[in-house]
This record gives structure tokens, C-alpha cells and sequence, in this order.
């Protein structure tokens, strides 16, 4: 069975272009893009491998996803890999806090790089 990826990106075509290699690459995706579709998502209790998770979002940042995946919900332990613009080390810093595994920056890697982030935190 393969495993699932939840993309939570705000720009289409960017979460589009993500999901697309990652479908290549096997994996299910699961994709929201705002805030409130992906505690929607999550309270649905779906199967999640690994959560790609954009910070800046509209209605509820990924901030508060990434609080609600470690402290409320079913998948408490799944590796997060934050992508995002947010390059500042005070939000580096938060987010390590929450637990993620990775923070990427998005102007810093390409989707070749990405995908391999994601096989070596989850396998194929």
C-alpha cells in the first residue's frame, strides 16, 4: 500500500506541481489548500505518512496545524516537512519547537530535493 503525503499549500500551482511528483514517485496525496481544510483533513482521521506543510496560510497559519497535529490529533508522531518562504530564524525556531523534521526553504530547493527529503524520512 502506498504511503500518503498531506500537502497543505496555499498556491495552487505549486501544490499541483508537488503533488504531481510525488504521485510519480508513488506516494497518495492528500492536499488542502487553507487552514481550515487541513484540520478538516486531519479531524477526518485519514491515513497520513507525512505532512508537507506550507506556513503562511489563509484562515489558521501552519502554526497551529503543525500544534494540532502534535497536541489533538490522531497522528501525533508523523513527520512534518515544513516548505515555506519563511526564512526567519525566530520562525525556524518555532517550528523546530513543534516538533518538525525538516524546514525547507522553498527559494533553496528544488522538487528533486524535496522528494528526496520525503523517501528519506518515509521510504517508498
Amino acid at each position: 500500500m502506498a504511503k500518503t503525503i498531506f500537502i497543505i499549500e496555499d498556491d495552487e500551482f505549486l501544490q499541483g506541481l508537488e503533488a504531481t511528483k510525488l504521485k510519480k514517485e508513488g506516494y497518495d496525496i492528500l492536499s488542502a489548500l487553507k487552514g481550515t481544510e487541513a484540520f478538516e483533513i486531519i479531524d477526518r482521521k485519514e491515513k497520513i505518512d507525512l505532512i508537507l506543510l506550507d506556513l503562511m496560510l489563509p484562515e489558521i497559519d501552519g502554526f497551529a496545524i503543525l500544534k494540532k497535529v502534535r497536541e489533538e490529533s490522531h497522528v501525533p508522531k508523523v513527520p512534518v516537512i515544513v516548505f515555506s518562504n519563511l526564512s526567519e530564524e525566530k520562525d525556524i525556531e518555532r517550528a523546530k519547537k513543534l516538533g518538525i523534521s525538516e524546514f525547507l526553504i522553498k527559494s533553496n530547493f528544488n522538487l528533486d530535493e524535496l522528494t528526496q527529503k520525503v523517501r528519506e524520512l518515509i521510504g517508498k
